[in-house]
């Protein structure tokens, strides 16, 4: 659905400045207890990555810092807490075709972010980034390149050349989004052994060996794993029990289940479920997904419905049941997270600059606004990190 697409994204960069809205506390009054990154489409006034100090209840924000960057639209951040790494989606970065992804050292006192080096990612409109567990190796997706790439990590943060560049082959029915591959996102499986990409254009979830020692990607045994023609599957997420992954598609509005082969590294799609309402008849498309860190509930992101999709998960029958729709109060729900107590979901709304804070009900896993939100210019990613 082309008013969702990424080009329509990364073209539209007008807007104002990110500004906190929220009561002001100062941090004495209100301990900050974790840093957010909103990572957003830049213009003349949105500079970058944005650094938050966070309450622990998720009603103060404090902007401490940017990271300056161009459209840093997906953020990691490394597991040491020293450094931050943001893609840039835009077609040529540095007079070189394609996007390129920014190392930065983070200052976890003040907040402040500086830029270390730059990559290329050999591909246009780099989406996501992901950091495997050992803090070694750095991967990237392109979405308009439909590839891939991965990086080794100094010591000192900074991004090494690529060690993998792989190109995605293929098509799928939707003639205006699959004419060819465009990679969502690149995940790491828990245990470090497989990447899982998530391929729009094809309609598989590529899966790929990590080289332990080296970051190289490989193809696995099996490649991929297949969604239902025109499905256009987005993001991906892992249950905490090892046993279940699950898999937002952002064309056809579902989550589909998926067996997970720990050993093999294989995905058994099981079933799907909309992430709409019955009588909803407007343009949609998903985007993000999360599941709670008890695996008691999945989360997915609607933009166009423009809510959040929330289902319990029945884990002896491998089954998901939809049990709200909360409106994220807000319009083009992109990125969204859980804070690390998992208290509270915040909500990024790209075309009406504001983030918005829920509340998770712990028993049912329902949300409600908690009254907390501040402007944001286009944001579309949101990350956590915990002091301390």
């Amino acid at each position: 659905m082309t008013t969702y697409s990424r080009r329509a994204f990364v073209a539209h960069t007008a807007g104002a400045a990110l500004v906190s809205t929220l009561p002001t506390f100062a941090v004495e009054e209100k301990a900050m207890k974790s840093l957010l990154f909103v990572g957003m489409y830049t213009s003349n006034d949105a500079k970058g990555v944005h650094v938050f100090g966070v309450d622990e209840d998720c009603t103060s924000f404090t902007q401490l810092a940017v990271g300056e960057a161009v459209n840093p639209s997906y953020l990691a951040v490394h597991p040491n807490k020293k450094f931050v790494y943001a893609v840039n989606e835009v077609g040529e970065f540095e007079g070189e075709k394609g996007g390129g992804l920014t190392a930065f050292s983070l200052d976890a006192k003040s907040g402040a972010m500086t830029a270390l080096n730059h990559q290329p990612t050999r591909g246009g409109a780099p989406c996501y980034v992901s950091i495997d567990t050992t803090g070694q190796w750095a991967m990237v997706a392109n979405y308009s390149g439909g590839n891939i790439c991965s990086y080794p990590i100094e010591a000192d943060g900074r991004l090494g050349e690529p060690v993998s560049a792989i190109q995605h082959e293929g098509s799928s029915v939707n003639p205006g989004r699959q004419k060819g591959p465009h990679a969502h996102c690149i995940y790491i499986s828990p245990d470090n052994q497989f990447a899982y990409v998530c391929d729009l254009g094809i309609d598989k979830v590529m899966i790929y060996k990590i080289d332990q020692k080296t970051g190289a990607l490989t193809a696995n045994d099996p490649p991929f794993a297949k969604l239902k023609p025109g499905a256009g599957p987005r993001h991906i997420d892992f249950h905490p029990n090892g046993k279940a992954a699950f898999v937002i598609n952002e064309l056809d509005s579902t989550i589909t289940v998926f067996h997970f082969d720990a050993k093999s590294g294989a995905l058994h799609p099981l079933n799907s479920i909309s992430t709409l309402p019955d009588d909803f008849n407007g343009n949609n498309s998903c985007a993000d997904i999360h599941v709670s860190s008890d695996g008691k509930f999945v989360y997915g992101s609607n933009r166009g419905h423009n809510s959040i999709a929330v289902y319990s998960y029945n884990e002896a029958k491998s089954e998901l049941t939809l049990i709200q729709h909360q409106s994220t109060m807000g319009k083009t729900p992109r990125n969204f997270v859980i804070d690390p107590s998992g208290r509270f979901l915040l909500a990024a709304n790209q075309d009406s600059n504001s983030v918005v804070v829920f509340s998770i009900d712990q028993q049912s896993g329902k949300l409600k606004p908690t009254g907390a939100t501040f402007e944001a210019h286009k944001p579309v990613c949101l990350k956590f990190m915990t002091l301390g």
